[in-house]
């Protein structure tokens, strides 16, 4: 196969894209600002649990984000950045519900069975009622906890619903993929409702507010209603820049020179949620929390580059466990950090701020075993080392197999077939099929032809189901080195198989069409009975007898559905 010459394109041009100047006095669309929301002040001594204030962008590209030398201008993420510590070394996973699960729950994938694709609106599947999670423990502790956006953590049946899982307050979306204005969304043609919530209920009256400004205003609303003397937890999850790629049009207006369209619309999709992050430091400061607050910022996973994101340098996109798809960008800005403006090369995954945020908050750990997550604050606050040494991407049983992997392959003791990724010290592992392994250069389109990026791929991934990567000397994956080190390969496939025996059985069980919007009043909710529930956790079809007669009267809807889906494209996450 012919490879083209992309020309005009270097590592060096692109990384040096620089964002157009911000005028920080600006009054905000989101809200109006009266002041400098970022005006210094003095660190207090930490002498009372902090407020703490989680914000999780969606779908946002590791190179989108301006101190990683983007074109889009981020003025706000930026000096939040800069004045904080900047992770440099840290990891998500690379769709929608892990890296939620991992946040709420600070445990792996495999060890609450979401290790496979995500919780879809018509499984009767959510997050483990077993599980213990991050807002509860924070209650425990004493703190007010709020949730404003995306959940997608499931909500067959009322038990899993966020204000049944820990959270005070609700406003958000319980899907993966609504509408910015009229908050509708289609899983499949035909299988459409509304999907925005206040609390348990149905926030029809909001409809047509765009959610990144209503999101926005939310917060602003939940600290100016609390008190700053009781320590509050906010998870804020905005739906930007998750697809469908929509923005008032002021700010597309901005990148109106950019000849890419689906780039332009998201570019002013991230500048907006830029602004709103602005808007919420603000309230912070307005309202008297900013002083004993710790800020956490974090993507959920890589960006999705035929919809606008980009992660160059890195190699891959959403959806894989390329580095595109799993390190993501974050940082923590709080004037309780005592080694501020600095970047920490520190391991961090997403797993470790479940016990970092419980221990700032002075709650108790000795009542929640077997978390995966470390408590990472003296590595970020203080520079200290971090106590994480490994990462275990995932192990998907489920995934389709890789066509040349083998047992043999895995020296005996690990089918190598199987989709599976883990980083240990400075060397990276993945086996099975990791997912679409090129390199795309911002501004273009998936399938415009490259140099040495697309080369490797065509040349790379053919035959293959082991890579290993330095990822400390090669971190864009450039050099596979699993042919030179057996040792090192053998060892990170131990390491995979002794997790692999504390994993749990998958939970991904058929869809269901009781959950079709239409027998819901027309909105996305919680459509299981007690008795439903019961039957269909095992696996989605009825486990018990009774009520065949009623049951009879859908199956024909069921088995519909159900091709239907099959038919669905393998991207919609």
């Amino acid at each position: 196969m012919a490879v083209y010459a992309l020309t005009g394109f270097s590592l060096v041009s692109l990384l040096s894209f620089g964002y157009l100047s911000w005028d920080w006095m600006k009054p905000s669309l989101v809200a109006d600002v009266a002041t400098d929301p970022m005006e210094k002040s003095l660190p207090p001594a930490f002498t009372r649990p902090p407020h703490i204030i989680f914000i999780l962008t969606d779908d946002q590209g590791y190179h989108d984000v301006g101190y990683h030398g983007s074109d889009i201008q981020t003025p706000t993420l930026d000096r939040l950045a800069a004045e904080g510590v900047k992770l440099e070394n840290y990891y998500i996973q690379p769709i929608c519900t892990p890296s939620r699960s991992q946040l709420i729950t600070g445990r792996y994938q495999i060890h609450t069975g979401l290790q496979h694709s995500i919780i879809r609106p018509r499984q009767p599947n959510c997050l483990p009622l077993d599980q213990v999670t991050l807002p509860q423990k924070l209650q425990e502790a004493g703190y007010s906890t709020h949730m404003v956006g995306k959940w997608h953590l499931g909500f067959y049946k009322k038990e899993c619903l966020p204000t049944r899982r820990g959270f005070d307050t609700f406003l958000g979306s319980l899907t993966g993929n609504v509408d910015y204005y009229t908050y509708d969304n289609c899983d499949g043609p035909g299988v459409c409702g509304y999907d925005l919530h206040e609390g348990e209920d149905v926030a029809w009256d909001q409809s047509g507010k765009y959610s990144t400004f209503l999101y926005a205003q939310r917060v602003s609303k939940i600290l100016a209603s609390h008190s700053p003397k009781e320590p509050i937890f906010i998870y804020v999850a905005f739906q930007a820049v998750h697809t469908p790629l929509q923005s008032p049009k002021e700010y597309i207006y901005r990148y109106r020179s950019m000849g890419n369209v689906a780039r332009r619309k998201y570019a002013a999709m991230v500048t907006c949620m830029d602004e709103a992050v602005k808007n919420i430091t603000w309230a912070l400061k307005k309202y008297g929390y900013y002083d004993n607050s710790v800020i956490v910022f974090s993507t959920d996973n890589g960006g999705q580059t035929f919809s606008g994101g980009s992660n160059w340098p890195l190699r891959g996109r959403k959806g894989t466990y390329w580095e595109g798809g799993v390190r993501g960008i974050g940082f923590v800005h709080s004037p309780l950090i005592k080694r501020k403006r600095r970047t920490s090369w520190a391991l961090v995954h997403i797993t470790d701020w479940y016990p970092t945020l419980v221990s700032l908050a002075r709650g108790n750990l000795s009542n929640v075993p077997g978390l995966d997550g470390y408590n990472v604050w003296p590595a970020i606050s203080e520079g200290k080392e971090s106590p994480r040494t490994e990462i275990l991407h995932n192990i998907d049983p489920l995934y389709n197999h890789a066509k040349y992997g083998s047992l043999e392959d895995g020296f005996g003791i690990w089918n190598t077939a199987v989709q599976a990724s883990i980083r240990v010290g400075e060397w990276k592992l993945l086996t099975g099929d990791p997912g679409y392994s090129d390199w795309i250069p911002p501004q273009t389109l998936t399938n415009f032809p490259g140099s040495w990026w697309n080369l490797e791929r065509l040349t790379d991934g053919l035959r293959k189901s082991v890579w290993l990567f330095n990822i400390t000397a090669d971190p864009y994956e450039r050099y596979d080195l699993s042919d030179q080190r057996p040792d090192v390969v053998r060892t990170l496939l131990m390491r995979l198989v002794h997790y692999n025996r504390t994993a749990i059985p998958v939970r991904y069980p058929a869809e269901n069409p009781r959950a079709h919007p239409d027998f819901n009043g027309g909105a996305w909710g919680p459509w299981a009975s007690e008795d439903d529930a019961e039957e269909w956790e095992g696996g989605g079809e009825p486990l018990k007898s009774r009520n065949k007669k009623k049951k009879c009267k859908i199956c024909k809807l069921r088995s519909f559905f159900r091709k239907l889906n099959t038919r669905l494209m393998s991207n919609r996450i």
